[in-house]
């Protein structure tokens, strides 16, 4: 339901958009004259910051949206982008300054398109650089992410899967343009008909629209799949395996096909400016073949030198000074790349390739998390303004939009099924695996954007109408595949041939955090624990925090959802687990203890010592310990029933600001099982916050000279003397260390610990804190 709602709403949308365009783009009398403004640097950069400045807020609140209706964020960043745009609300003008034509300049645009007949470039230079700057980026940290254990360890069922996924979407993408865009463009691609009627099929499938439009088809998106199977507890089921090997070398697959299809292009062209007529064969096998060995010996050279590049960048000590230069190599090789008649993103892939098996890996991830944070929305959400969803939303666009997605889901759901069939797997699993590689995702973007950024004889391959058809399939695909995935396992009948027996089946585990960043950091520390043990650890998905864990046949999944951490294993790597879990909680609680422990005793006396809370404000703190109970000659066995009585003893005094005694107890007890809070000189200070209480209230008691409390832990061992407990109010602004810092003075200026711990009665102990200045 909730994706039909989404189809409703991209929909209006786009019908919306279409009709501001038309509004803010009509072309005035005398259009054809009609010359481009040509702005000033200044103004330039000025649009430029505007323009990301307002990009960076769409794409996340298109995130936000997307995610909230449980749907990848890329596709309401797309969305966002779409709206935005030129073509649409970015196209209306205001004013008769620099906004006169839009903020995207969206009436200028369709001024040049009324005056040439051509639909120019969507986005300025110095935004698109942006975003080829944010492809390099994705495509590294694909490149890093990708794991080639796996690849090795799977390539037979993997290759064979991703092989047949490729070269069906391929096929049926490449075919799909040659027959039906004659068909319902006939404007623009007229020229193919001909070309099959006079040249055969071949020269029009390899001509650069068909062929692009296969290349774009190819690339699977494992982030989407990997959800779903997580949340399935599939992932490490033979159909997940496969899946998540297959859409490794699916990657790589797409690549290689990029390099070549870029490279048979570049012959073509040449070929056709020297004045040839017909395919040349020759030439063609020779670019496409350098193509390849380019990409080869690329990938092999880097994960030759990789531990030797890994050594040069370590030589920078800093973790950012080593994630920049590594990203800096990474632009360097993509333009040697582009250079060589590649595109950009197979040299930032082959860089990543080549890091993936370095120990700074991980470190290069962290450090390059904001720039991906920062650039890829904008990635995304500039590629949807680039949408003309004017031409979108026509008719013939849409009808060849929609068979050209139907057949992109068929070749993968065929093109996967097929070779699964020999892999062990009978009909139910091969259309699982087919179903799980239909999502196509960030490269098919950025494919599609080369596209229509790339210039052959004067025009881009694709045209405004193919490009926005691609980005239709890709959000098509993504809506798509989940629920269809879903609906595949609900039987939980086996997809192999020869299944396991139950008993060595996986379950999942989920262990309930305090809070989702608390649930973050125990899932990043479980995952360097393996990591440190040799286990092979693999991000599967970053949106979602999907790691996979294998060694030696071990195969262990692990996912966070809201402020629990999901484990999915065999009952016999349970143990394993758990063990990992039980490390990684006490080197945290280790931690924790250091981290608690006040500065040394000297250090921690000159800095209470140099305290000095403002005058005028004691008054006003010393106010509270009115509502605080005085007990001298206290006596209590054990941590626990000193804590216990004195909460009775305030919740008896305050009835008001303590009206349920359990949950002030409770409080107490869990804040000090997180941390101890026995502090030195037999000082203790336990406190607790809770939403029941108001205000703030609390109890200072001292333990009679016949008592001994032995459980009651402190920094220097010694007895604990004096207890003040403190309850506060959790969500209201209340000044504990004020307070505290009060009593701390108290307790430290003139032996004022030995004073107080002689008082005998309540009075006495009001009349030691009446005292102090």
């Amino acid at each position: 339901m909730k994706n039909k709602k989404l189809f409703l709403v991209v929909a209006l949308a786009m019908s919306a958009a279409g009709v501001f365009a038309e509004a803010a783009g009509g072309s005035p009398a005398g259009a054809a004259a009609f010359h481009p403004e040509e702005l000033s640097l200044a103004h330039k950069m000025t649009l430029l910051a505007l323009q990301v400045g307002l990009i960076l807020f769409a794409a996340k609140i298109g995130g936000v949206l997307a995610t909230l209706l449980k749907l990848p964020s890329v596709l309401g960043e797309l969305a966002a982008g779409v709206l935005i745009g030129p073509w649409c609300l970015g196209g209306i003008g205001f004013g008769d300054g620099l906004f006169k034509y839009g903020l995207f300049r969206g009436a200028e645009l369709q001024m040049i398109a009324d005056a040439t007949g051509n639909t120019p470039f969507a986005v300025t230079p110095e935004l698109y650089g942006i975003c080829t700057i944010a492809s390099v980026v994705l495509l590294f940290l694909s490149g890093i992410e990708t794991n080639l254990k796996m690849f090795l360890k799977f390539a037979f069922a993997g290759s064979l899967v991703g092989i047949g996924g490729v070269v069906a979407s391929f096929l049926f993408g490449d075919l799909c343009a040659v027959y039906f865009l004659p068909k319902f463009l006939p404007d623009t691609f007229g020229y193919i008909a001909n070309d099959v009627a006079t040249k055969g099929l071949l020269h029009a499938v390899m001509d650069p629209a068909p062929m692009f439009m296969g290349i774009m088809s190819t690339a699977t998106s494992v982030g989407i799949t990997a959800r779903i199977l997580s949340e399935r507890r599939k992932m490490d089921s033979a159909e997940g395996v496969t899946i998540m090997a297959g859409a490794v070398i699916d990657d790589v697959l797409g690549i290689i096909v990029l390099a070549i299809g870029m490279g048979i292009i570049a012959a073509q062209a040449k070929a056709t400016s020297a004045g040839g007529q017909g395919v040349q064969w020759a030439a063609i096998g020779m670019v496409a073949l350098k193509a390849f060995g380019i990409w080869l010996g690329g990938t092999i050279v880097g994960i030759v030198l990789a531990r030797r590049i890994s050594w040069l960048l370590k030589l920078f000590k800093s973790p950012l000074s080593i994630a920049t230069l590594a990203f800096g190599l990474s632009l360097i090789i993509a333009g040697a790349f582009e250079a060589m008649g590649l595109t950009l993103i197979i040299g930032a892939y082959v860089m990543g390739l080549a890091l993936s098996r370095t120990d700074i890996k991980y470190l290069v991830q962290e450090n390059l998390q904001p720039v991906y944070s920062f650039l890829v929305p904008v990635f995304f959400c500039v590629m949807g303004m680039m949408v003309d969803c004017r031409a979108l939303c026509s008719r013939p666009v849409l009808e060849f939009g929609a068979i050209y997605t139907a057949l992109a889901i068929l070749a993968k759901v065929i093109g996967c099924a097929i070779p699964s069939l020999f892999c062990g797997f009978n009909v139910r699993g091969a259309v699982r695996v087919g179903a799980g590689m239909i999502p196509r995702g960030e490269v098919a973007l950025i494919i599609a954007g080369i596209g229509v950024s790339t210039l052959v004889n004067g025009k881009p391959i694709l045209s405004p109408e193919v490009f926005g058809i691609g980005i239709l399939m890709t959000l098509v695909t993504t809506l798509v595949a989940p629920p269809a995935l879903v609906g595949l396992f609900v039987s939980h009948k086996s997809g192999v041939r020869h299944p396991k027996e139950s008993t060595a089946g996986s379950r999942e585990i989920c262990l309930e955090m305090s809070s989702p960043e608390v649930a973050d950091y125990m899932l990043e520390k479980l995952v360097a624990e393996f990591r440190s043990e040799g286990f092979f650890t693999c991000l599967l998905s970053q949106e979602n925090a999907i790691w996979e864990i294998t060694m030696d046949g071990i195969e262990i999944a692990l996912h966070r959802e809201e402020s629990r951490i999901c484990v999915q294993c065999t009952p016999a790597e349970e143990a394993m687990v758990m063990t990992a879990w039980m490390e990684v909680a006490s080197h945290m609680n280790d931690l924790a203890r250091e981290i608690a422990k006040p500065i040394r005793k000297e250090e921690m006396n000159k800095m209470l010592e140099s305290m000095s809370a403002p005058e005028k404000g004691h008054e006003g703190v010393r106010s509270y310990l009115r509502h605080f109970v005085m007990i001298p000659n206290f006596e209590a066995a054990t941590k626990d029933e000193l804590i216990r009585k004195l909460v009775a003893e305030i919740a008896q005094a305050c009835p008001q600001q303590v009206p349920d005694t359990n949950a002030a107890i409770n409080a107490v007890m869990k804040r000090e099982a997180s941390m101890p809070t026995g502090l030195d000189h037999g000082i203790a200070v336990p406190h607790g916050r809770d939403p029941s209480i108001k205000g703030i209230v609390g109890a200072i008691a001292i333990i009679s000279p016949t008592c001994s409390i032995p459980d009651y832990e402190t920094i220097d061992n010694s007895t604990v003397r004096l207890v003040v407990l403190t309850l506060a109010n959790d969500g209201g602004q209340t000044p504990y260390l004020k307070l505290m810092s009060y009593i701390s003075r108290a307790l430290r200026a003139n032996e004022g610990f030995a004073q107080l711990v002689t008082c005998q009665t309540v009075d006495e102990m009001r009349q030691f804190f009446k005292k102090v200045k």
